[in-house]
């Protein structure tokens, strides 16, 4: 089927999201009852320093965090905080206390002030029009706003009502006194409709992820393998990294390495996103002379810069392998999809 459609259902129960590309899977969110948010604000209190790695623990409510500043906190402070992404297995979510309230259109910093507007939004009219409509919705506010580039030819009277909402929330968080959540994060339904931005269909009827290929797409992705073309990756995740490994299938030619090799960069930040992989990447490419690296380089710039999650591309080994350290914005896929589906 061609199109984008965005499907907004639910899996045993827990709410779910997806993103489909002309039929295929692109995009998966899914709720993971019993795990705290990105982007979920709590009031907590300092407890100890750890000594040797820079940070202190908080906690609130039984629930610990980690953050990394904690040069001038006090055990006993109370600092509201915003959890910046998953925990690693048997560690605390890492937390910042620079808040950010983030919607389709806008994303406000109580503690950034000015008015920034995405780098897509190049036409100077547009620019003048939107970051004036921005200062009115601030009302004299010292604080500053990030426009998306969702912005581009919005009425300026839904981007104003985006920041309205993002202030009110804003100011709760901060006048909040009582330890615990303030604010629990979006889940997928609302996170699908602030991220997954331009033409798409919206498919809200239950069990639409069973009609629309969603769940036989689940299915695939529970298994290492992922075809590019006519190469084959197998992305396999350990305690330590993620470990990707590139082969070029029956072609035996001599272009057949980079040609695969190129077919892997671009179909690995999808394959990495679907699974919910993070932390620290290595990928180990078909054999090719190394005059090639720079055009495979460019291909892997290229494919990750179009993908939403942050991923830091390190570069080549002294044995031969890529890696990359990617964002830990997600769980991994094994450990969100109910029972009933694995």
């Amino acid at each position: 089927m061609k199109g984008t459609q965005i499907i907004l259902d639910h899996v045993a129960g827990r709410e779910a999201a997806a993103l489909m590309v002309d039929g295929r899977l692109d995009d998966l969110l899914i709720d993971a009852p019993g795990t705290v948010r990105p982007g979920a604000i709590w009031r907590a209190q300092a407890e100890r320093q750890a000594k040797g790695q820079g940070g202190i623990f908080l906690a609130a409510e039984g629930q610990r965090f980690w953050f990394r500043q904690a040069k001038g906190i006090a055990p006993g402070q109370p600092l509201v905080v915003q959890v910046t992404g998953y925990a690693e297995v048997e560690k605390a979510p890492p937390v910042t206390r620079s808040l950010t309230f983030k919607s389709r259109y806008v994303i406000v910093t109580p503690d950034a002030p000015g008015v920034n507007l995405a780098r897509s939004i190049r036409d100077e009219e547009e620019r003048d029009r939107l970051k004036l409509a921005a200062l009115e919705a601030l009302d004299g506010r010292d604080w500053g706003l990030i426009l998306r580039s969702s912005c581009l030819g919005a009425d300026e009277a839904d981007i104003a009502e985006d920041i309205a909402a993002m202030i009110a929330g804003a100011e709760a968080a901060l006048s909040a006194t009582e330890p615990g959540e303030v604010h629990p994060g979006d889940g997928p339904h609302l996170t699908a409709w602030r991220e997954w931005t331009g033409p798409a269909e919206v498919i809200t009827e239950a069990g639409s992820f069973e009609s629309h290929g969603v769940l036989d797409a689940l299915a695939a992705l529970q298994g290492p393998r992922e075809r590019a073309g006519e190469a084959t990756l197998y992305v396999e995740p350990t305690r330590a990294l993620v470990a990707v490994d590139v082969n070029t299938g029956g072609d035996m030619s001599p272009a057949a390495a980079l040609k695969a090799n190129i077919a892997a960069a671009k179909a690995l930040p999808r394959a990495l996103r679907l699974r919910g992989l993070g932390g620290r990447i290595v990928v180990d490419f078909a054999p090719m002379p190394k005059g090639q690296r720079k055009q495979l380089e460019q291909s892997l710039k290229a494919a990750f810069r179009a993908d939403p999650i942050e991923t830091v591309l390190a570069g080549w080994t002294p044995l031969g392998q890529y890696e990359m350290q990617r964002k830990r914005e997600r769980l991994p896929l094994a450990l969100t999809l109910p029972e009933e589906i694995r």
